[in-house]
């Protein structure tokens, strides 16, 4: 980009945040060549471009204003019949069924589909907002960027509620913004997986777990719950957590522990089925057998659970239904004008080859 709209960017995203609020003079033209080291020949191109899009006003003699014809032009009153989707992954893992179940029902009722990722980044995801902003979306389906963190784009969430913009989250939620969403009982699902490897005798219980998204910290909450429930206790230093960008190790730092000689490991409760399908791979070529060495339970019946040497045992995940679901309760907070609340499914164990089953005499 030229240097002039790389500079129209940046002040855009600040007056979208409300770093510069509606109504307020943004810096003069002497104070921003000196930050961006530009000329005022183009500093003058960038706000040109503001004033065109609606996000600034001249007036002479007094300076630039952070203008609200931006926000009028994303009144609930002018209809764009677009939704915008934004989930943190497109292709991978159980998405596609995700998004193919929301673009279904958002195509039989006359809506389209902005689609776009966060690859789990809250810079990108920052970007995603603003675009969707910018785009005039009627509603908005988003799963949360690393949820069980501290995010920095919430003021974002905020102009679209603002706005009358109806947002929704998918998956996981923002606890300290008040949305509503549309999720699995994560908490339910960490209990389930874990008390059907407690029912077969399978006390020596590994977990591993993503703490960086909220799935991750309930489903250990489940985990814990289970133990409690059957009045067990857990080895603590069999509790693995990993962040996003740690995926792609997590299974070698667990397997390297599982198989040293006095692992006492039997049973491992993972994170997703991703995970365990990559634990089982590793173990099996290490010369482990799944399950009569160890167990292995995994999360979401995607694709995965079923893909490898060894079927794996499951818990649900209703993905198309949760995207159907969505684009139902968008179109109906946007045609009736009402939010309608959350919505919470029931997950249950679906039984493969992965878990050695108590013997039953």
């Amino acid at each position: 980009m030229s240097k002039y709209n790389v500079i129209a960017e940046e002040l855009r995203s600040k007056i979208v945040s409300e770093e510069y609020p509606v109504g307020s003079v943004i810096p003069p033209e002497l104070k921003l060549m000196d930050s961006y080291q530009v000329s005022r020949h183009t500093i003058r191109q960038a706000i040109a471009v503001l004033v065109n899009e609606g996000f600034l006003r001249k007036e002479k003699g007094s300076g630039t204003y952070v203008d609200d014809r931006f926000k009028n032009q994303n009144s609930s009153e002018k209809r764009t019949k677009t939704i915008g989707v934004i989930t943190t992954y497109l292709s991978d893992y159980i998405f596609p069924s995700i998004i193919r179940g929301i673009e279904e029902e958002l195509q039989k009722n006359g809506y389209s589909l902005l689609l776009a990722s966060t690859n789990n980044n809250p810079e990108q995801e920052k970007k995603c907002l603003e675009n969707m902003l910018l785009q005039q979306v009627d509603g908005l389906i988003v799963e949360p960027t690393k949820s069980n963190q501290y995010n920095p784009n919430l003021s974002y969430y905020l102009s679209f509620k603002e706005a009358g913009i109806p947002v929704v989250m998918i998956n996981a939620y923002y606890e300290a913004i008040d949305l509503p969403s549309i999720c699995l009982d994560d908490v339910k699902a960490g209990f389930l997986a874990t008390s059907y490897m407690l029912e077969n005798g399978i006390n020596e219980l590994a977990l591993i777990v993503k703490m960086d998204d909220l799935q991750g910290k309930l489903r250990m909450r489940g985990f814990i719950d289970a133990f409690e429930t059957y009045g067990l206790t857990f080895d603590s230093q069999n509790i693995f957590t990993y962040a996003t960008e740690e995926k792609a190790s997590i299974t070698e730092t667990v397997a390297s522990r599982l198989l040293e000689k006095q692992s006492a490991v039997k049973g491992v409760v993972c994170y997703n089925d991703e995970i365990a399908n990559l634990l089982v791979q590793r173990l099996i070529a290490a010369g482990k057998m799944i399950p009569q060495d160890i167990s292995i339970i995994g999360q979401d019946n995607s694709t995965l659970s079923t893909a490898g040497e060894v079927a794996l045992t499951t818990i649900s995940h209703p993905k198309e239904k949760l995207g159907i679901d969505a684009a139902k309760w968008m179109i109906k907070a946007i045609e009736t004008k009402t939010l309608s609340d959350s919505i919470v499914y029931e997950p249950e164990v679906i039984e493969r080859q992965s878990v050695l089953k108590k013997q039953s005499y």
